[in-house]
């Protein structure tokens, strides 16, 4: 997800938007420790998402 796309969504949308994300990187969690990820690099992608949005979320607030 680019922060391009991120910006253009609304605060409402953004607070579901880190709801599943934070959902994502629970099941990817659960997955990576049961050996069952394929590609752990998706957590780290999960991570930086999360992180923008939320950086994204401070932005709007000031």
């Amino acid at each position: 997800m680019k922060a391009a796309e991120i910006r253009n969504l609304s605060a409402a949308e953004l607070e579901t938007k880190l709801g599943e994300l934070k959902k994502d990187l629970f099941m990817l969690r659960m997955q990576h420790a049961t050996n069952h990820l394929d590609n752990p690099v998706k957590i780290s992608a999960v991570r930086r998402d999360i992180a923008r949005v939320k950086t994204v979320l401070r932005e709007k607030q000031s």
